[in-house]
């Protein structure tokens, strides 16, 4: 037996890669992401901005030139920004429109960090770094000798002002700018505060129009800019702030999270708050590369749903509604899908930072007091994208793995509304689209003019499962009853003749033609064979639809081993997701979108653990990696990072509302993790590399431990969970019934 060596260091934040999945465009997503400067959940993010004012893919990687660095709160680039601004740096002839403004750059003198981004603007040598607080940021801008250097802050258009205050040596303003999901009195309120004196400042009205010599400005899209003189190597500091409450509110956040310290005390406090938060996961290894996936998948992981929250004068937690305009108390969260984000991202949160979930829930509560209804995609008020109902998961999810000191009572109504209640939802994504449909028939029809129906039926049969959970714990034997019957209503879309889920019209009558491999359609972002899988809370009921073990690790099997066809007619032409499933040449296995991404688990269940063992480790060293083109499909707010996490520590959450993990193959030598209950729990993987991904034996608390999954409660205990790693499957490891995860009807 080898002895292993740990390369990782104390200071984990080092390994993080802001860049990974910014090599992407609408056609191709390798994660879609940009480098979020930013604290964890903070209520503000900060990012270098290559693209046009507006366009959802901000930065991308193969860009030539920066037009500033924008505070954003963009959750996705099909969601798009809101209340954005940005800053910029020019020297010698004043150049304010943002084509003109831009600056060549290289990735070579760029540095990219969580608490840190630094980029040298070439054209006018200047050289610009942030570091981020929650709600704040911290500039420093090192000029050349000149008299003519610049800062310019763009107020973004769609409705901005922006004030010049040089005794102060203050640019104030705020930015409207939005894609929806707003009330009418929504403003980004921000504070840019100098410590230089200004020479001399202009603004800038709508269509660009160069103010010389004002203070002040108020249309659609408007700036302003400052001058200096400067000397050689100079640093130019700046502190923002905002705050979507009152221009006093951002001026208190300033005060309150930078003050009067220094560039590097800033950077300093962002490097410690990274620290705290990554190394809860402190991985041992020898192999760099995989340390730095996980911690930039980590880093992801902890950016959403942003705090959307503020502390006031009386350090009162409070908040601006994205619902109704009104500054309110308690905590908000938002930019957060929990189409994408149910399936890990809030398991994660529960298993590991149950504190935090309960400040999401209380959010959550809050949402339903003023706007009637839960959040689904919610940036930073409802949006109308995506389906499911997958609220109700992540509160029961929370409330049955003893997160239980949130208002329960709110959630519980709020959660049987959705349910329930089809009249006065606010947008398609909210409540349940096809609801009367569902609760009457127990599905949602093909034919009745509602899109991704059989994809709706699927999700609604789960949500309804962890209902009749949450019910049960609740004492509400009625509804448990009721809602239990309901998590049934995925055996309606079950055909038998094909052996895949396939639409249904409301006379009974499948839907007709049928190709199991046209995305959309009946489906969302998928075809059937990435949607069969969605019955996450009785695999074993889907298996003896399917006709038993076999047959169902031949379907299993079918979906990796056929090339990658597809049927995009719905869409008319080819979308990034089809794409994405094509070119990796794993089968028709979509592991870029969410609705497949627990299926490489499935195996547990039907006595081919070993296949999942081979499956998962494929994924994570294949489709993985710590690079501008590190993702397979859209990150989409944690999703696909925290199924990288999960699945390197060994284990995934396939089914949210029970209190199991089930096995994969776990990454790393050793990993410990630290919960918030002051326990450790390691998990070893001795002898582990690329070449041992199979599991030959487990121990829990050097017990031996022959089950395809963990508690979490056994997990919240602490203690160490053992895998023996070997290059060939144990075949004989886990099998049989006892050894399977959960299913309802077992």
């Amino acid at each position: 037996m080898s002895t292993n060596v740990n390369l990782v260091e104390t200071d984990v934040v080092q390994y993080v890669n802001p860049l990974m999945g910014t090599d992407s465009k609408f056609s191709l997503s390798n994660g879609n992401t940009y480098p979020a400067i930013a604290t964890p959940w903070g209520m503000n993010f900060w990012t270098p901005m290559t693209a046009p004012m507006g366009d959802g893919w901000t930065y991308k990687y193969d860009d030539e030139k920066i037009r500033g660095i924008k505070q954003t709160h963009q959750p996705s680039p099909w969601l798009n920004d809101y209340g954005a601004f940005s800053l910029m740096a020019v020297t010698g002839e004043l150049q304010f429109k943002e084509e003109k403004r831009a600056s060549w750059f290289s990735h070579k003198a760029e540095v990219s960090r969580p608490d840190y981004y630094k980029v040298y603007l070439a054209d006018y040598d200047v050289t610009a770094e942030v570091a981020p607080t929650e709600r704040a940021a911290h500039f420093q801008f090192t000029f050349p000798e000149t008299d003519s250097a610049y800062l310019i802050l763009d107020a973004f258009d769609k409705g901005s002002m922006v004030k010049v205050l040089p005794e102060k040596r203050q640019i104030i303003g705020y930015a409207r700018n939005n894609h929806g999901g707003v009330p009418d009195n929504f403003h980004n309120y921000f504070v840019a505060q100098f410590d230089k004196d200004f020479d001399l400042s202009h603004t800038w009205n709508d269509g660009w129009v160069l103010q010389e010599n004002t203070l002040e400005s108020q249309g659609q899209h408007v700036g302003a800019i400052v001058k200096f003189k400067t000397n050689d190597n100079e640093q130019v500091n700046v502190k923002v702030a905002s705050s979507f409450i009152s221009p006093a509110q951002a001026q208190l956040n300033l005060n309150r999270e930078i003050g009067d310290q220094t560039f590097e005390a800033t950077q300093q406090q962002a490097h410690s708050v990274w620290q705290k938060e990554l190394s809860r996961l402190r991985v041992e290894d020898d192999d760099i590369e995989k340390v730095k996936t996980f911690y930039s998948s980590l880093y992801r992981v902890l950016l959403f749903p942003r705090a959307f929250y503020e502390i006031n004068e009386q350090n009162e937690t409070v908040h601006y509604s994205p619902y109704n305009g009104e500054v309110l108390p308690g905590y908000m969260y938002t930019d957060n899908g929990f189409w994408d984000t149910f399936r890990a991202v809030f398991p994660f949160f529960t298993l590991m930072y149950p504190d935090l979930n309960a400040r999401i829930m209380e959010g959550l509560a809050n949402t339903y007091k003023e706007s009637g209804w839960l959040p689904e995609w919610a940036s930073p008020g409802h949006r109308g994208v995506m389906i499911g109902s997958n609220s109700a998961v992540n509160i029961a999810d929370a409330y049955l793995k003893g997160i239980t000191d949130i208002d329960i009572d709110t959630l519980y109504e709020a959660i049987l509304k959705n349910a329930e209640v089809d009249e006065g939802r606010p947008v398609s994504s909210v409540g349940r689209e096809g609801v009367h449909y569902y609760n009457d028939l127990g599905y949602v029809p093909y034919n009745v003019g509602i899109h991704e129906n059989a994809a709706r039926t699927l999700e609604y049969a789960f949500a309804d499962y962890t209902i009749y959970r949450l019910a049960s714990v609740l004492g509400k034997e009625e509804d448990a009853k009721l809602f239990r019957q309901r998590a049934n209503n995925y055996t309606h879309l079950f055909d038998p003749e094909s052996g895949w889920m396939r639409g249904k019209n409301e006379d009974g009558s499948f839907q007709s033609p049928f190709n199991p491999l046209k995305w959309g359609d009946a489906f969302t972002e998928g075809n059937s064979l990435h949607y069969t899988w969605s019955v996450f809370h009785d695999v074993e009921g889907l298996k003896q639809l399917m006709g038993g073990n076999e047959a169902f690790v031949a379907k299993l099997d079918e979906v990796f081993e056929m090339p990658p066809l597809f049927d995009d007619s719905y869409y008319g032409f080819t979308i990034h997701e089809i794409r994405e499933m094509q070119i990796v040449d794993m089968g028709n296995y979509a592991h870029g979108n969410q609705p497949i991404q627990h299926m490489t688990y499935l195996y547990n269940y039907a006595n081919q653990p070993w296949k999942t063992q081979e499956k998962v480790r494929e994924v994570m060293t294949k489709l993985y990696a710590p690079t501008p083109d590190g993702y397979c499909g859209d990150e989409d707010n944690g999703q696909t990072s925290a199924w990288y996490v999960f699945s390197a520590l060994g284990f995934y959450p396939v089914t949210p509302g029970t209190d199991q993990y089930v096995f994969g193959s776990p990454l790393f030598n050793a990993i410990t993790m630290t919960l918030e209950n002051g326990n450790t729990f390691r998990v070893e993987a001795g002898d582990n590399n690329r070449h041992t991904p199979y599991i030959q034996s487990t121990e829990l608390n050097g017990k031996a431990y022959p089950k395809t999954w963990i508690s979490h409660g056994d997990i919240q205990k602490g203690g160490s969970l053992t895998f023996d790693m070997g290059s060939a499957p144990n075949t004989q490891w886990a099998t049989g019934t006892e050894a399977h995860p959960y299913s309802m009807s077992q």
